[in-house]
């Protein structure tokens, strides 16, 4: 019998095998890929890549988390401590009102944190009121031809007055101790100059003959409601009382 006729001798395989050959099995798609897979060997929910679960593709950078923003009390305590800190004589003027001033503007956590990076850390709060009975500030001073100055770390009641006839008057209020959310000052120069050195972050009101404000460009912050309030109220004959935030600028040292 010819081989080559179909027949029993025939070297090609009966019709029920072929069938059963073709048919997948059930579930895959003929490929010889897992049920379920869609025809691709990466795990399932990848979309045939290798990339963890929800990152579409792609292993997303961890960035930072966005920047804290800084409150009206939080940039105040750390202005009170850049206070302390030039009380000390740890900042020169220059840097004190250079960071005063970027405490008062500071937006978040950060721009805090470098106007104290090198300063040690507090230890102690200004000291407390003097008890009841006990000897308050001084709330007079007056000069005759001769000079009124006040600096550093000194405690101002809530009223004071200054008299300078024929002399200078410097009241420094930079890193002092106010008594009071509301501080009056009435200076008097008859032929005679009197400055109130004030920091910034104060309200300043003025009222009186002879006051003059020191010119200055917008400070580019807004007070708190809460704002410690210095009110001045000034008397100059042929003289004059100057509020000014910014200290004079110190002539430059020969070599």
């Amino acid at each position: 019998m010819d081989v080559t006729d179909g027949g029993l001798g025939s070297s090609e395989a009966p019709r029920g095998q072929e069938r059963a050959a073709s048919v997948p099995r059930p579930g895959t798609t003929g490929n010889g890929a897992e049920p379920g897979t869609g025809g691709s060997s990466a795990e399932p929910g990848t979309g045939g890549s290798s990339a963890e679960p929800g990152t579409g593709g792609n292993v997303a950078e961890r960035g930072r988390g966005p920047a804290v923003r800084a409150s009206d009390r939080e940039r105040d305590a750390v202005v009170q401590r850049v206070q302390q800190a030039f009380a000390e004589g740890r900042l020169d003027d220059g840097e004190f009102d250079e960071r005063m001033r970027a405490a008062l503007t500071a937006r978040t956590h950060a721009d805090l944190d470098v106007l104290l990076a090198d300063l040690p850390t507090e230890t102690a709060a200004p000291g407390p009121a003097p008890a009841a009975g006990g000897r308050g500030p001084g709330r007079v001073a007056v000069a005759l031809k001769s000079s009124v100055r006040r600096g550093g770390r000194w405690r101002v009641p809530e009223r004071y007055t200054t008299v300078v006839y024929k002399g200078s008057g410097w009241l420094d209020l930079r890193a002092a101790e106010l008594s009071g959310p509301v501080t009056t000052f009435l200076a008097v120069a008859y032929k005679s100059r009197v400055t109130v050195l004030v920091p910034p972050g104060v309200r300043v009101e003025m009222t009186g003959f002879g006051v003059t404000q020191g010119e200055e460009e917008d400070p580019g912050y807004r007070l708190p409601t809460d704002a410690p309030v210095i009110h001045v109220r000034g008397v100059a004959y042929k003289g004059t009382v100057e509020i000014t935030t910014r200290p004079p600028e110190r002539p430059a040292l020969r070599r």
